[in-house]
C-alpha cells in the first residue's frame, strides 16, 4: 500500500514537472521570441543607418567633385581674364557658365561672392576698354 501511494505520488510529480517544464519551454520560447524581433529591428536600424551615411557621403563627395569643378571653372577664366582687355568675349561667357553651374548646384556662399567680384571686374574692365 505504501508503494502504491508513493507510485501515485511520484507520477502527480512527475506530471507536475512535465507541466512546469511546458511551462517553461513556451516562456523561453517567448522570450527568445522578443529577443529575435528585437535583433531584426536593431538590424533594420543597422541598415538604415548605413544607408543614411552612405547617402550623405555621396552627397558630400558630389559637392566636393562640383565645387572642385567651379574652382577649376573660374581659375580657368580668371586666368583669361586678360582676354577682355583685346575685347573678346571669352571670359563673359565663361563667366556665364560659372554663374549657371553656380546656381544649378546650389554652391558656396564665397563662390556666388567671387562670381559677383569677377563680374564686377569684367563691367570694370569692359567700362576701360569702351573709355579709352
Amino acid at each position: 500500500m505504501v508503494l502504491k501511494e508513493e507510485l501515485a505520488a511520484c507520477s502527480r510529480s512527475k506530471r507536475n514537472l512535465s507541466q512546469r517544464l511546458c511551462e517553461r519551454e513556451t516562456n523561453m520560447l517567448a522570450i527568445v521570441s522578443k529577443y529575435q524581433e528585437e535583433l531584426n529591428l536593431a538590424t533594420a536600424h543597422e541598415h538604415k543607418v548605413a544607408d543614411e551615411y552612405a547617402q550623405v557621403y555621396a552627397e558630400k563627395e558630389a559637392r566636393g567633385r562640383m565645387i572642385d569643378a567651379l574652382h577649376q571653372e573660374a581659375t580657368m577664366w580668371m586666368d583669361r581674364f586678360a582676354l577682355t582687355l583685346n575685347g573678346s568675349q571669352e571670359l563673359p561667357r565663361l563667366q556665364a557658365k560659372a554663374k549657371a553651374m553656380a546656381d544649378t548646384y546650389s554652391a558656396l556662399e564665397e563662390i556666388h561672392r567671387l562670381l559677383s567680384y569677377c563680374q564686377l571686374m569684367i563691367d570694370l574692365m569692359a567700362h576701360i576698354i569702351r573709355n579709352c
